[in-house]
């Protein structure tokens, strides 16, 4: 199980990421237009580089809707390695069945 606090600032920087999105994507629009002056292009982009730095979608990290483990995750299903193989021994997952040989 992953630390709350990580978990905890994971969700902040999801909060964060949908409050400034329209507001980055319009700052984005203006600072890679070419055909605005550059001094606006260049606001622009001091304004964005003002903006948290939390609010990026890049600094969000997928993690394990069960356990919140950061590493080994699978999108189609939101849930780690770990968590998939304890699910699909439990039957809990249609479909899965775990090999052995």
């Amino acid at each position: 199980m992953a630390k709350k606090a990580m978990v905890e600032r994971e969700k902040k920087r999801q909060r964060l990421v949908a409050k400034y999105a329209a507001k980055r994507a319009a700052l984005k629009e203006i600072a890679n237009d070419e055909s605005r002056p550059m001094e606006e292009r260049f606001k622009a982009r001091l304004k964005l580089a003002k903006l948290p730095r939390n609010s990026s979608p890049t600094r969000l990290h997928n993690r394990c809707q069960l356990t919140g483990r950061p590493h080994a995750y699978y999108r189609k299903l939101k849930i780690s390695r770990i968590a998939l193989r304890e699910l699909g021994s439990q039957g809990q997952i249609p479909g899965l069945v775990k090999s052995s040989w």
